[in-house]
């Protein structure tokens, strides 16, 4: 007899022990209904007894059957432990038949490697939080907010994120937590024929952790420079100053010209970064020793934190996810109290809802919540696969995005109190102080101003301890995303090597950054933040909702839901997965496409041939999915129409914990 469990009916929440699912045996359809189960493990005597010879055993532990005996169809059809199977009346009126008592017995799991889980609740919680919190809601949502309208901005901000980044990350928990898989082989379940998105995912991954790291890399090099009685970027006298070199900070009476050069600028251009040696991307100059040392510092940090999983990285995160916090508390009860703080804040919040006119603004709104939330990367899967089955990932969706849009609103007023009083120091507007983006706010900016505030090392060293964390929890989860795809999908290969396996991880992203610690090392990164990641991950998330909403389908998947949460996800989140969400993913591709950004650092303007290049970068990673489209439909079997429905078609089923069985969904 062959036997496939069809559907498991009920909820894991309702009575113990009790639960309903469908059967499917020799072509006839059965129903196991408000049933109570005692469960048996396989290797117990009571469970070895059931497989007697001539009888066909399954090892895994997920099902038993055993061949129907001549006179078992008379009997009266009972589940091995004793419990009755009824069969549903065909369309041509068959009569009820049964499931003999020796043919079928449902096991317990058997198989050894039971996947981890977090140890508490606030362990994914935090690493989640921790990996949406990053150094963009600190420099880029402030920049973005007052350049586009300010206190206006937060309409559009929270339009999209309502609409567009929210039902995207809760999709993304909801589909890592069902499954239980990374970002490779979760395609087995969902639909083959988009495996690619997995490969595409590991490459931006590897971009990423290529630049990322080297930002950190330049926060431990100040941090490390902050141990003094005087911050180094405060003074005019050292070796890397020029004669442009202006203090207007020190007490002799300085004129501030077009010329003039802050302190804190040289430090940064000049002796962190020496970009002074280096003409351009087509002459990046030599490798900076100092910053090698430094990433090769962070990257042991990496390692460390996450080489044994998520059992080790949950306990560090519950440091480098509050940590952020309460600097951020402390700066900003610090910034409020600093001279002209008001100026900042009303620049920061003042609307002009002329703005709210222009497309750009709600394309800067889209993309700002997208890359805020982070759907898209693999790590949200990731993470909702270590997850208990009923783990609610809804509320944990909600709970989180609101944390990381309120961080990156605070993280506003943190910024703009310092760059008022940084104004009303030199007597200029707060616009001519705000000009600089991105790390420069923070290396240049905002390090000037905490150098020149009473007690400045010790909130230099708790700034850049700040930048630091919510970095380290960043790259956390990027290369975690990784390491988890690859080891769900080569389990015999590297599940019981990880910490080899980390390793070979952590040593090819240091080498694959080299180019990002010569001279014009911040002229790569730069190129790689515009383009190797940008365009590629919304291309790739705009698949994987297609494929969810579309091939895998809308009503399957808020089944899934339902089996994990007790209830389906209601007519919002389905309008959202199915047209909203993609349209605000194809709305910002086609603006990026239409208009690229034109790079400019510091006083170098990036020629024409970086841009084609940039868009190479991106392209290498997205390659990864049509590629494996054409392969798939190269090996798979049959006509081309059956070629098709074999790729879109579920591979393997899903195991769904339930108790202490695991049964298998199909």
């Amino acid at each position: 007899m062959d036997l496939v469990i069809v559907k498991l009916y009920g909820h894991p929440r309702a009575r113990e022990g009790e639960f309903s699912f469908q059967l499917v045996a020799d072509g006839h359809e059965y129903h196991l209904l408000n049933t109570r189960m005692e469960t048996t493990p396989l290797n117990s005597k009571k469970g070895q007894s059931a497989c007697k010879d001539g009888e066909d055993c399954q090892e895994n532990g997920i099902l038993q059957k055993g061949l129907t005996g001549p006179g078992d169809k008379a009997e009266a059809g009972q589940i091995s432990n004793g419990y009755s199977a009824v069969q549903s009346t065909g369309m041509e009126g068959d009569t009820q038949n049964s499931i003999p008592a020796d043919n079928v017995a449902l096991g317990t799991e058997g198989h050894q490697g039971e996947r981890e889980t977090w140890t508490k609740k606030m362990d994914f919680l935090l690493s989640v939080i921790g990996y949406a919190v990053d150094l963009g809601n600190v420099w880029r949502f402030p920049y973005i907010c007052y350049q586009n309208g300010g206190g206006a901005f937060l309409i559009p901000y929270t339009i999209m994120a309502i609409f567009g980044g929210i039902p995207l990350f809760y999709m993304e928990l909801a589909l890592g937590q069902y499954h239980r898989n990374g970002c490779i082989s979760i395609w087995k379940k969902i639909c083959p024929i988009f495996k690619g998105i997995g490969f595409a995912i590991c490459v931006i991954a590897f971009y990423i952790a290529s630049y990322y790291n080297t930002i950190m890399a330049w926060a431990l090099y100040y941090l490390i420079s902050s141990f003094t009685s005087q911050l180094p970027w405060t003074s005019c006298k050292n070796p890397w100053n020029t004669d442009n070199c202006t203090n207007y900070f020190s007490e002799d009476n300085v004129t501030w010209t077009s010329y003039s050069i802050s302190p804190a600028e040289e430090f940064y251009t000049r002796h962190v970064l020496q970009v002074h040696q280096s003409k351009g991307l087509d002459d990046v100059g030599g490798i900076s020793w100092q910053l090698a040392l430094c990433t090769m510092s962070i990257f042991t940090i990496v390692y460390f934190s996450i080489w044994k999983g998520v059992k080790t990285s949950g306990k560090v995160v519950w440091v480098t996810a509050t940590f952020p916090y309460i600097i951020l508390s402390i700066l900003l009860v610090r910034g409020a109290t600093l001279p002209g703080a008001w100026r900042g804040v009303l620049f920061y919040l003042k609307p002009n809802w002329q703005k709210l006119l222009e497309t750009g603004v709600w394309v800067d709104a889209a993309a700002q919540i997208f890359f805020s939330l982070g759907p898209g990367f693999g790590v949200l899967l990731a993470y909702a696969s270590y997850n208990k089955f009923n783990n609610n990932c809804y509320q944990d969706a909600l709970v989180t995005s609101i944390v990381n849009c309120m961080t990156s609103f605070m993280s506003g007023f943190v910024i703009f109190t310092v760059l008022g009083y940084m104004a009303e120091m030199r007597s200029e507007d707060v616009s001519e102080v705000a000009k600089d983006t991105g790390p420069s706010l923070l290396f240049i900016t905002y390090a000037e101003a905490i150098a020149n505030m009473p007690a400045a090392t010790f909130f230099a060293i708790i700034f850049f301890l700040m930048i630091i964390t919510l970095g380290l929890d960043s790259t956390f989860a990027g290369l975690e995303g990784v390491i988890t795809a690859v080891l769900d999908e080569f389990p015999h290969v590297w599940a019981k090597r990880r910490e080899w396996f980390v390793l070979a991880v952590v040593i090819t992203c240091f080498f694959g950054s080299l180019s990002t610690l010569t001279f014009g090392g911040a002229y790569v990164v730069k190129l790689l933040e515009e383009y190797a990641t940008g365009p590629a991950v919304l291309t790739v998330v705009l698949l994987e909702a297609i494929a969810v909403s579309w091939f895998y389908g809308i009503n399957q998947f808020c089944s899934d839901v339902k089996e994990m949460l007790g209830f389906s996800p209601g007519w919002f989140w389905r309008i959202c997965w199915v047209a909203i969400s993609p349209i605000f993913l194809l709305f910002i591709i086609c603006s990026f496409l239409s208009s690229p950004p034109e790079l400019r650092l510091f006083s170098y303007n990036y020629p024409r041939w970086t841009v084609l290049l940039g868009y190479c970068i991106g392209t290498s990673s997205f390659i990864c999915i049509p590629t494996y489209i054409i392969y798939r439909l190269i090996v798979t079997p049959g006509t081309f129409k059956e070629r098709i429905l074999k790729s879109i078609t579920p591979e393997t089923p899903t195991e769904i914990p339930f108790g202490d069985l695991r049964l298998n969904a199909v």
